[in-house]
């Protein structure tokens, strides 16, 4: 039967027969398909949406469907829902298709292992993972904290993909930022208990082989989001999951009791260890900051944070957006910074860095811990840089791993490896904390020209180098047509034809565009997609709704980074100048951003 639902096949009614033929003495027959699955289905729909009553039983009794108590008395789209809830369990429906469809722990891990494991592909753990070996290395990967009843305790939620996981066994707990040989972020701790997340309950589980997904009891206080759970001592990382998604608005929080703040900074790393996608820090002037990746993410955090985290009455700032510092142009000249001691000079020129480059960094096809040979291979073969440039890349920033980079174009230049540590210090704070808003950077190259040291070592110390570096960096980029970026949301409406007008105005009012519009097949709905920045994103939902008569329902997701139109931000009479002031005085800076003669140093 299964198999004459597609294609070309009619059953004839009159002849209670299967043809291949669609027409019966000149009449067109139904498609199977059509007529066993989807007729069913719009008689439903039809009978209970247009009040049918007396057809409503007769259709339930065919289907076996039986209502109970309260249940009878429900009319229109909340019947609807009971019914075909009843009907065809979603939850069924989608684990019968998970089971048909996706492929096994044993099949998948044969040829997914190369993207899992960062490690060599011929080590014993990258062989366990590959052959799913339940007497291999134990290889654990923890995606996410799960809070618990207990307060303050998380089951650290993961995967098994090589091993056995028994309660008991002492494991390496590896951090996102452990690198093999070293012992930053590692931990060596017992497993507590071992447990089976059954939706919201948990059962007790002795030993979890390879291929399974289980609960760990007793490591949460060692691991802040995610990480890798092993027994071998040379085994490397599991990569760390990408997100779609991208912190981009914040909100600050204090709380309204000056007593209860130890309870907000506990709250703050709940929250951060329960969703991966939010981002807490505390900024320059002392304030908490949450962000997320969108206006309603954010609410349900504060919201979690102030009933159940932190449990305290809070203070909340209006949404803001976090920006990104670039550069347009070259250095209009080589920026030149001296030390302190003025025994010590960094020649720099700062450029920008192309979008394609910036994906890739983000994507994580190009990154720090990558060989730097294959790394050179990528950017001279699919960005056009030259190769020495490519092979001399210093390091990424901020945070070691983000889309600006630190190139060495000096020749022949005497102790230059001493200072380098302390020059990639200065990158990373300067890449961090921008010269306009001290927002972070995106999307710029950094050349080192020259160089000149002291010859004694203790003149040329971190003292000297790292606050030397950041000014020339700051004075590179006011030197490079300085800009903001801002994050740009993708925002998909379902709207019908008769309230598309409304859409237009309201994105055209808030700085966004339609790129494409398609109707939906079978449906009067037409599936909108635009660009909208996320700074005016807030209150879009509730005026998108007033403007379409309730009938458009949007869904948005951060898509990407553009530079702000609106003039140069060091002029304050232009849009991106005012954005730029006013996130000076939040920050409690001095609102006008200072010239590059502030950081550069003549001869």
């Amino acid at each position: 039967m299964m198999e004459r639902l597609w294609g070309d096949n009619f059953f004839n009614p009159a002849t209670k027969k299967w043809t291949k033929n669609g027409t019966h003495e000149g009449k067109q027959l139904e498609r199977a398909f059509n007529q066993f699955c989807l007729d069913p289905i719009f008689r439903i729909f039809d009978s209970i949406m247009n009040f049918k009553k007396e057809e409503i039983p007769k259709i339930l009794d065919k289907l076996e469907v039986k209502l109970q108590g309260d249940e009878r008395d429900l009319e229109g789209k909340q019947l609807l829902k009971v019914v075909m809830r009843k009907f065809l369990p979603a939850a069924d429906a989608l684990m019968e298709m998970m089971i048909i469809h996706l492929p096994s722990p044993i099949t998948a891990q044969k040829y997914r292992m190369e993207t899992l494991y960062e490690g060599p592909s011929d080590d014993e753990c990258a062989i366990g993972i590959r052959d799913c070996d339940h007497k291999g290395p134990l290889m654990i990967y923890v995606s996410k904290m799960v809070p618990t009843s207990d307060k303050g305790r998380f089951y650290a939620f993961g995967r098994v993909f090589s091993g056995t996981a028994r309660s008991g066994i002492k494991v390496r707990i590896q951090g996102p930022n452990f690198i093999p040989g070293k012992k930053e972020d590692l931990f060596i701790k017992s497993i507590q208990r071992t447990i089976l997340m059954m939706g919201r309950y948990t059962e007790p589980i002795e030993d979890v082989p390879a291929g399974n997904i289980l609960g760990l009891v007793g490591i949460d206080q060692f691991l802040l989001k995610s990480g890798t759970l092993t027994t071998s001592e040379t085994a490397h990382n599991m990569r760390v999951m990408k997100f779609s998604v991208s912190p981009v608005v914040q909100r600050s929080v204090e709380v309204k009791n000056a007593n209860d703040l130890p309870k907000l900074v506990e709250g703050l790393k709940r929250l951060s260890k329960s969703d991966p996608c939010v981002l807490t820090y505390i900024n320059e002037s002392g304030e908490h900051v949450v962000a997320g990746a969108g206006e309603l993410h954010l609410e349900i955090c504060l919201k979690d944070l102030e009933e159940d985290h932190a449990g305290v009455p809070l203070r909340i700032s209006d949404p803001v957006v976090q920006y990104r510092e670039t550069v347009a142009g070259e250095s209009s000249m080589t920026a030149l910074s001296k030390s302190p001691n003025k025994h010590n000079r960094i020649y720099l020129t700062a450029q920008p860095l192309a979008e394609e480059v910036c994906k890739d960094i983000e994507n994580g096809k190009i990154g720090p811990r990558d060989d730097f040979k294959a790394r050179a291979r990528i950017l001279a073969d699919e960005h056009g840089w030259d190769v020495t440039d490519a092979r001399k890349i210093w390091c990424f920033g901020p945070d070691t791993n983000g889309a600006n980079l630190l190139v060495d174009q000096t020749k022949a230049v005497q102790y230059l490896n001493e200072i380098k540590d302390s020059v990639v210090s200065g990158f990373q704070w300067a890449t961090k904390e921008g010269p306009v808003a001290e927002e972070p950077m995106r999307a710029v190259r950094f050349n080192i020209m020259d160089v000149t040291l002291h010859a004694d070592a203790i003149h040329r110390g971190g003292g000297q180098i790292i606050p030397t570096a950041r000014r020339v960096l700051y004075a590179a980029t006011l030197l490079a047509d300085p800009g903001l970026m801002e994050p740009v949301f993708l925002v998909e409406i379902q709207v019908p034809e008769n309230a598309m007008g409304g859409i237009y105005g309201v994105l055209t009012r808030r700085r966004g565009h339609v790129f494409e519009e398609n109707q939906r097949p079978g449906t009067p709905l037409f599936t909108v997609k635009a660009y909208l920045p996320v700074n005016e994103s807030f209150g879009f939902n509730a005026d998108l709704r007033s403007n379409t008569g309730g009938q458009a329902f949007p869904q948005s997701v951060f898509d990407h980074w553009e530079v702000l139109p609106g003039g140069s931000p060091l002029d304050t009479t232009t849009m991106t100048g005012k954005i730029v002031t006013d996130m000076r005085k939040r920050k409690g800076i001095k609102p006008e951003v200072p010239g590059y003669e502030n950081y550069y140093d003549k001869l």
